[in-house]
Parts: structure tokens; sequence; C-alpha cells
């Protein structure tokens, strides 16, 4: 079998037999990487947990994709004492990423269990980093035209529009690139970003990392680490700023300003490419709980029986015994296309997209648009809407979304008003070998209003592409009869009657069809993924200007 080892920053494969050993295990790392055969090595996963010599087998059997990450072994002797006078570095970064609640999750006394002295000397190096970062943005933004103006426009609205953020990033970019160079540090930047979010705290990303670093093995390390200058093969960490700048990743605001500088003023390092992992929709899942499934022989039987069944309580309980069947039909790219011709009752019996989704991510996730979307979400929405440059179409939505509207028969609900907003809020940008269109085009993409008396069918066979989008049937745009989703020529009956419904089903059709996100929609479900079902948080790529949003709806601007 192959498996993944990382060892400092290098990720090679071994190959091994079935059952082998632990010995085994540590014998071919060794040869791999050349090390001499008296260094001592300890196992790690990917959440950084110690892998004893009991479980690597078992461990590696259920998850033999995981990538271990083996670093020397320290002796006690180099344990104890802890090295009194560790450089200023190590505490400083412990006490940026970290936080009691962090501190007592990996078992480390915190609060009444330190004493006073370690608690204020932590908190005091805490608050003087964060105090230094904070005062040295604020002095950039002072010496430059204009930085005046962004903290008035902060002191009086708690936030910053869009264009002024654009205008503080210029700012700051340009103080680090005459202080440090066109390549400053991740150091650099990373200071920078604290201070912008010490200074304007409004910015701050909730949903972001609170920073972190393995801390028992840092604290148990720290001493041989520095020495052996290893830093980076035992922890790493971010703060709360990954949309301004997130140092694991490169992106972020102030990252991309910097690029831009670079590129215009000379030629840009090489970056090394990274390894595409699937998200959202497309990532693979496992569900957690699932009834008894069906394969082989039962399994077909089952479909045929599906196909032709009048009892619907039936047809429910058949689809979840073919769950997994029909989620293998999807990931395979060579069957994914038959998913309507071998279970076809997504068709015409409502609620099985609903069904399937509960199935892969469970009924709180589920149920959190319908949940969230009139109270955490929609006022607010529609209040950062009012901040955009008002063009004629942007002021009937906000009309309708507060039920102003005066043309009732041309005009959306206010549900589909407010996440069209969304869409204004989060507009498509043009990525590489893709022309940008405008927010109006792009609704275009998600929701389409059909007369009742006219022809369903031709109209659905005439549209092109295969991401699903919402056709919404009735006399007028105002009342809707039917909701459909359209995914790939087909129509799915929604089990829905309001808006808000159809657009949550619009969504999770996209991970029970294993459909990707349209390009001109991704930064708008992206949004709702991370923010609103709240699934694959820490995981997921996002936008800085997806970030940003969330920072400003959840921290209640």
């Amino acid at each position: 079998m192959l498996l993944k080892v990382k060892y400092h920053s290098i990720k090679k494969y071994i190959k091994l037999h079935s059952g082998f050993t632990y010995s085994e295990f540590i014998r071919e790392v060794k040869n791999k990487f050349g090390l001499p055969d008296a260094t001592q090595l300890d196992i790690f996963d990917e959440t950084d947990t110690a892998v004893e010599e009991d479980i690597l087998l078992e461990l590696l059997e259920a998850n033999p994709d995981m990538c271990l990450t083996v670093c020397d072994s320290i002796s006690d002797e180099e344990l104890s004492p802890l090295d009194h006078s560790t450089p200023s570095s190590i505490t400083d970064t412990i006490s940026l990423s970290s936080s009691d609640s962090d501190l007592r999750e990996l078992g480390i006394p915190t609060g009444r269990n330190r004493s006073s002295k370690e608690d204020t000397s932590s908190s005091a190096t805490k608050a003087s980093m964060s105090e230094a970062a904070k005062e040295m943005v604020e002095k950039a933004l002072l010496k430059k035209p204009g930085g005046e103006d962004i903290l008035e426009e902060y002191k009086s609205e708690n936030s910053l529009m869009h264009r002024t953020r654009r205008q503080l990033v210029n700012i700051l970019a340009s103080d680090i690139t005459e202080k440090h160079g066109r390549i400053p540090s991740h150091q650099q930047k990373e200071k920078y970003a604290l201070g912008i979010i010490t200074l304007f705290p409004s910015l701050k990303d909730p949903f972001s990392p609170k920073g972190y670093v393995s801390f028992i093995t840092l604290l148990r390390k720290q001493h041989q680490i520095y020495r052996k200058g290893l830093w980076h093969c035992s922890f790493h960490y971010k703060i709360i700023t990954e949309h301004f700048y997130d140092g694991e990743k490169g992106t972020g605001y102030l990252a991309w300003r910097l690029k831009t500088i670079s590129r215009t003023s000379g030629k840009r390092p090489v970056k090394e490419a990274s390894v595409h992992q699937a998200q959202g929709p497309k990532r693979r899942r496992s569900a957690n709980t699932l009834p008894q499934q069906l394969d082989g022989d039962a399994c077909r039987e089952a479909i045929s029986f599906l196909v032709h069944s009048p009892d619907e309580a039936s047809v429910f309980q058949k689809m979840k015994m073919t769950f997994q069947h029909r989620q293998d039909l999807v990931h395979d790219p060579q069957r994914s296309t038959d998913v309507f011709k071998t279970f076809p009752r997504f068709l015409d019996v409502k609620g099985l997209v609903n069904q399937d989704f509960l199935l892969l991510f469970g009924a709180e996730t589920a149920s959190k648009m319908l949940e969230k979307w009139d109270t955490s979400f929609k006022p607010k929405i529609i209040k950062e809407a009012k901040k955009l440059t008002q063009t004629t179409e942007l002021c009937r939505l906000l009309k309708s979304a507060e039920k102003l509207a005066e043309n009732y028969e041309t005009d959306w609900d206010s549900d589909i008003a407010s996440l069209l907003l969304l869409l204004y809020l989060l507009p498509p940008t043009a990525g590489r070998k893709r022309t940008k269109i405008s927010p109006s085009d792009a609704v275009d993409k998600m929701v389409h209003f059909h007369k009742s008396c006219c022809s369903i069918t031709e109209y659905v066979q005439e549209r092109e592409g295969k991401q699903p989008y919402i056709l919404a049937v009735g006399r007028t745009q105002k009342t809707i009869d039917t909701f459909y989703i359209a995914v790939d020529k087909q129509l799915i009956l929604c089990q829905a009657t309001n808006s808000l419904g159809a657009f949550d089903e619009l969504f999770k059709s996209h991970y029970v069809f294993n459909m990707s996100y349209d390009e001109s929609l991704v930064h708008f479900y992206t949004f709702l993924q991370t923010t609103v079902y709240n699934i694959d948080v820490t995981t997921t790529d996002e936008s800085p200007r997806v970030r940003e949003l969330r920072a400003k709806l959840l921290n209640d601007i």
C-alpha cells in the first residue's frame, strides 16, 4: 500500500506491504528521506495528535489517504527543564495564536490553574504585540493622504465602505514596500494584518480560525526546534486576519495588492504549484448515520421497484436504502449523468432532494437556511445593500426586499429580492479566461420566471448549461404557483411552496447531485455554504470579499 509522509516541509510516498509493523514503517521512512539509522522519530496525524505504535496500522487502514508527519524525537533530558531563555519570538507566537479556550481544550492549565504572574505576563505580551501592530498601522495611515479620512469613517460608521477598504489596503501595501521592499516576509505582512483588525476590530471575520498551534507539541519541543531551526515542522498558526492576509495560502487583500505592485515593478518569484482538492459540493463525503444500505441484486430490485411504485412512503424508504449506491453514481464521472435515468422519482416525488441532503449532513445543518435567513441575515443584507451605488435594478430589489415595491407584477417577492441583493454584495469576478458579468446578468443564472400559460419543457430544453437554477412558474413574478429546480435540462418539483424554501432546495441540489457551483455564482454560494449552512467552514477557499461581508454581518455592525 502507498502512504503519504511529511518530514520537515517535504512530502513523499512510501510503499509498504499490507499488515506492516511499526518498525517497518519507521525503517522505510528513514530510507526514503535518507535519515541515519540512529535517528529517533515521532509520528503525528493531520491534527498534530501523536500516533503510538499500537494504533498506527489501524489508523492508516481506516484513513489510507492521511498524510502523516514525522519529526525528530527529543529525549526527556532535552525537554526538562524548559529553557527559560527561549527567544521572545517563541513566546510572542504562542501569545498571538492562542486563547484560554484553546489551551483548556488541549489540557494546558489556564485561568485559576495558572499563576497570576504567568497569566499577567501572557496577557501583557499579547496586548503589547497587538498594540505595537495597531500603532504601526495608525502611523502609516496618518502620514499618507486619505488616511485620516479612513479613520474618521470608521469612527463614525464602525465600518468601512468597499472603496475605503481598498484605499486602506493600498496605503498599507505602499507602506510595507517602502519599509520592507517589494517582497516582504510573511511575518511582516501578518503584523500589518494584525494591526488592521486591532485598529478596526469590527473588520474581524468571526468564522476565521482563532489562531492555532499544537501547544503540547510546541511546549515539549520548543527547545530543540529553536536550536535546530526546525520551527516549521512542528506547528503552524493563523490569526484572525485571513481576508486581509492568509500566510498559509498567500492570499488576502494585502497579498493581492503586493503582488500587483510586484508585477508592475519586476519579476515575481515562482510559486510552487499546489494540489487542488475538491471542495464544496464536489467533495466526497461519508454520511454519519444511515439506514441499512442495499447492494448487489437487492439494490437492483429496489431501483426497479422505485420506478413503478405508486406509494410515496415506500419510495422514500427505498431511496434511503439506496442512498450509498446513488452517491457512488453521482461521484463517478462516467455515470453521473445517468442519475435521473436510474432514479427518475426525483422528478415527480417532492422532498427527495431534502431527504438525501439530510442523510449527508444531518437535521441541524439541513434546517439552517430556513431558521436563520429572516432573522439573522436578511435585515443586515438589506442594510449593506443600501450602501452600494444605487442603480435602477438595485433600487427595485431593495423596495421588493422591504416590501415597498409598487409594481407587484414584475417584482420578485421579499425573500427572492433579499437573496438577489446578496448577489450584488458578492458580485461575479472575472477569473482566468472568463469574462466579467454584471450582478443583473448573474441573476439569470440563478432564477427564472416563466408564465404559467407557456410550455415549460420547451423552455428548459432551449436553456444551455448543466448547473441547477430555479424555475418559478406563475401568473406574475410576485405570485408564483410552483417552483422547480432545473438540473441538466431536467425539472425537479420543489417540496417548498415559497421562494426561500425553493432556494434552500436549490443549494442542496448541488450536494445531492455532485454539481459544482456556477462560476458566476461561486462567491454567492460559498457564502451560503460556510456562513449560513456552516459547511466546511475552516477548509473552504473563500475570497476576501466573502470573509469581509461575513465580518460585517456577524459582528453586528
